[in-house]
Order: structure tokens, then C-alpha cells, then sequence
């Protein structure tokens, strides 16, 4: 991907002897990447939580590209041959396997070397299963819960990792991508003692969602997530489903169905109006919209706890 110029001449000369096509290129390295000094890496993701730290980490060095446009859920990403032309000719495609078929897709056709998963760093060790009456139906088989940035300490060990593998594509910068790192970590762990003093006390521990994104949350700060749908949230709920979400409702005193930016709310609005109770937004921060409550991550976070002070009776 990134041929010296001195040596064009001879590799053409290589390609007719040989026969060899573009396609048979091989695969860029770190010192291919070196090569092009002074320009920023390209660096490719599909998620916002990605971009942040990319940019956050990378700083100077890096310009980032973000398939998925502003406003437009995620989990429904579709590429189009220029997305998938960015993927095969960056210098780092940073993706969450399992989040977006079609990027893992792409990933897996058009990149090897340059392609960087975030699921290892993320140690996604949390899997959704359904709850019935406000328990884990445990013995229905359960799908891995990607949400891993909405815990802090997770998000922050993401980072580290990251800037780990920047070092290796340009390892003049190592120091630069250290101190960011260790920057954006400070940040996350000052957001983490934040959301931890401020949920100490809470009235009310169970956590109603319209979309089961919140697991990594609830887990950190001792929530009982409820999810009227699953982890994502085109499912649409049966009424029995909804009946049930309605009964737990009432029965647990919550008075706080939350629901998220860019999702109709319809479906918290339907329990809501059935139980009596209030409706606030509680954002996954998967993408950013002009709904959104705060230009960044940390700003976003910072509105979700102050909407769960609010509805949960939080002292």
C-alpha cells in the first residue's frame, strides 16, 4: 500500500516480467507506515466510542474516518464500495468484531495486517439474557453484550490498548500516544469515581431501558438492568413482553423508563403511559446525533448520570 517512489520503476518492471496485479501487492508493515513520514496515519472505524478514543490517543498523528454518519444507528451500517475502498487502503481499521456484520465482513475480505479488533482489550465478559419477573432466565442461551465503553475502567483499558498498537505503525511516536493514553485513561478514571459517589444511594436499583445496552453500566455501579428489548433495538417487543415490563413496573416502584437518542421512544413511552411513570433519555452513546446531550463522550456521560441521579432517588 505504500510503495517507495524510488523503486516504481522497478517494481513495474517486476509486474510485466511476472505477470503480478494490483491486487497481489503485499501487505503494508509498520515501516511502510514510517515511511510516509510526517503525514497522519489513516485510521478507519465504524463506531463512535472508537473514533473518541482514536482521536483522543492518536491526537496529531492520526486522521479518522468514521463510516458510520452522524445520526444513523450503527447496528444497521451498511457499506458502500467507497467504505469498503477506505477499509482496504488505511492504515489501521480500528472495529468491535460482532457489532456489525457487514464490517466484520469487510474486515475479514479486505484486511489482515491492518485491521485491529477491540474485543480483546474490551474483555467482553458479559452476556444478555432474557429476565423474566426480574430474573435472569439463566437457563436460555445468551448473546455477548459489545456495550463495553459505557463502564469507564473497560473504555479506559481499550485505550491503553490502542495506543499500544498506533506505537507499532509509527513507533517515532510512541511517547506522544503513552501521554495521551495515559490523558484520556485519567479522564475516564476521574468519570468513573463520579458515577460511583454519585449512585452510592439510590432509591431504586432496577435500571428500565428500552434497549439492553446498559449492562456494562449496571454491572460497574450496582444497577439491575431490564431491558424491554434486547441488545439491539430494531426488536420489536411482543405485547406480552411489554405486559410483562408493565407489571414489573409497578410491582418494583420504578418511576424512570429511559430510552435513547437515536431509537424511536415510542416503546418507552407505551410502558411509561401504562405504568404512570416518567420517561428520560439514558444514551448508549453508540453515535453521535443533533439529539445528543454533549459534544463527546465524556460530556454524554456525564448527562446520563445526572438523568440517573434523577430517576432512580439517587441521594
Amino acid at each position: 500500500m505504500h510503495l517507495l517512489r524510488s523503486q516504481s520503476l522497478v517494481l513495474a518492471g517486476l509486474v510485466t516480467v511476472f505477470g503480478l496485479t494490483a491486487c497481489s501487492t503485499a501487505p503494508s508493515t509498520s515501516a511502510d507506515v514510517e515511511a510516509e513520514a510526517g503525514e497522519p496515519l489513516q485510521v478507519v472505524t465504524s463506531l463512535y466510542p472508537l473514533q473518541y478514543l482514536l482521536e483522543q490517543v492518536g491526537g496529531e498523528r492520526v486522521q479518522v474516518t468514521n463510516l458510520a454518519a452522524a445520526g444513523v444507528e450503527p447496528h444497521d451500517l451498511e457499506l458502500t464500495p467507497k467504505d469498503v475502498g477506505l477499509i482496504a487502503d488505511a492504515d489501521l481499521v480500528a472495529y468491535l468484531s460482532g457489532f456489525q456484520a457487514a464490517v466484520d465482513t469487510a474486515v475479514a475480505a479486505q484486511t489482515t495486517d491492518t485491521s485491529w479488533d477491540a474485543a480483546p482489550a474490551a474483555a467482553l465478559t458479559l452476556t444478555y439474557t432474557p429476565i423474566e419477573e426480574g430474573a435472569e432466565a439463566t437457563d436460555e442461551a445468551g448473546a455477548t453484550d459489545p456495550h463495553f465503553w459505557l463502564d469507564p475502567t473497560r473504555y479506559a483499558a481499550v485505550a491503553n490498548a490502542l495506543a499500544t498498537e498506533l506505537t507499532t505503525l509509527s513507533p517515532a511516536d510512541a511517547a506522544a500516544f503513552a501521554a495521551n493514553a495515559a490523558k484520556a485513561t485519567s479522564d475516564l478514571k476521574a468519570l468513573d469515581a463520579e458515577w460511583a459517589e454519585a449512585t452510592k444511594t439510590c432509591a431504586n436499583r432496577d435500571l428500565v431501558t428500552s434497549h439492553n445496552a446498559f449492562g456494562y453500566l449496571a454491572d460497574r455501579y450496582a444497577f439491575i438492568q431490564r431491558g424491554i428489548t434486547g441488545l439491539t433495538p430494531e426488536q420489536e417487543p411482543s405485547p406480552k413482553a411489554l405486559a410483562a415490563t408493565a407489571d414489573f413496573v409497578r410491582a418494583n416502584g420504578v418511576t424512570t423508563i429511559y430510552y435513547e437518542t437515536l431509537v424511536s421512544p415510542a416503546i418507552a413511552e407505551t410502558v411509561a403511559a401504562e405504568t404512570g411513570a416518567s420517561t428520560a433519555v439514558l444514551d448508549p452513546i453508540e453515535g453521535l446525533s443533533d439529539a445528543s446531550a454533549g459534544a463527546d463522550y465524556l460530556a454524554i456521560m456525564r448527562t446520563n448520570l445526572a438523568s440517573v441521579v434523577k430517576g432512580q432517588g439517587c441521594a
